[in-house]
């Protein structure tokens, strides 16, 4: 992968690869989604392991940056916009009805709704879009991306909720070799 700089929703330039850590580049849905949500959630209660790990964490929504921006403003990690799916297009993320019909997805679909119906009555969630860009099938992926931007490991859902787990994200950090990057001026 060739370095790049992402712009965030919140305006901000985040470089991936990272240049002196690992970068966990998350595909996810739309704003909003309450599967993702609930994945989200689990990665920032444990944001500290994952940063003291060495990784960066960066996640992709196909949402315009205006709808995505109120679901992430807590978030303690780059989110990036991608409506276009340019990079979803570029890392091979698809779509698929299986997203949603996938038996093994239902559990975590019913507590995800669930618990966010509960998070929204709280005030710490919003509601999701009635018809979301891009639309609500997509499939998650998860990249482990070398400070080089060789991808170490990379994992395609097979449906809404198969993605790595902050324990199989850590895991994967720490079997992977690092990789700094050479400053060619300071040769």
């Amino acid at each position: 992968m060739n370095e790049r700089s992402i712009t965030t929703v919140s305006g901000d330039q985040v470089a991936v690869p990272a240049p002196d850590r690992l970068t966990h580049l998350q595909f996810r849905r739309f704003a909003g989604c309450p599967v993702c949500n609930l994945h989200l959630r689990s990665v920032v209660r444990r944001y500290g392991e994952i940063e003291a790990a060495g990784v960066r964490e960066v996640v992709v929504f196909h949402s315009p940056a205006d709808e995505l921006l109120p679901h992430a403003t807590d978030l303690p990690f780059a989110v990036v916009a991608d409506p276009d799916k340019r990079l979803y297009a570029e890392f091979g993320v698809e779509r698929s009805p299986r997203a949603l019909l996938d038996p093994r997805a239902w559990g975590s679909i019913v507590r995800a709704v669930m618990s966010g119906v509960h998070e929204v009555a709280r005030g710490r969630e919003r509601l999701p879009s009635t018809s979301p860009h891009g639309g609500r099938l997509g499939l998650p992926a998860d990249f482990l991306i070398a400070s080089d931007g060789r991808v170490l490991a990379a994992k395609y859902g097979e449906h809404v909720y198969d993605q790595w787990s902050v324990d199989e994200l850590l895991e994967r950090a720490a079997r992977m070799p690092r990789t700094p990057r050479t400053n060619p001026s300071a040769l």
